[in-house]
């Protein structure tokens, strides 16, 4: 998919792209890396979250117990 994004940038935004292009890299090159970063973020941030509700659930922490309790029995050792 190619598209063409627009987008009017504030003045931290031009320092940025100015700093992040100063060695000819260009502006699209920089967006397209910053949005890939900041996706990746925005994945991790939900699975830490998500890790961290189960973590502090009780039922999923007690099913979790029993699991283990369980998967005993089988270790060879």
């Amino acid at each position: 998919m190619t598209a063409t994004i627009t987008f009017r940038p504030d003045e931290d935004t031009r320092l940025a792209l100015d700093e992040l292009t100063a060695d000819g890299t260009p502006v699209s090159t920089v967006v397209r890396d910053a949005l890939v970063a900041a996706a990746a973020r925005h994945a991790k941030a939900r699975l830490r979250a998500e890790a961290e509700s189960l973590a502090a659930d009780p039922d999923d922490r007690a099913e979790a117990a029993q699991v283990l309790r369980d998967l005993e029995s089988l270790r060879a050792w």
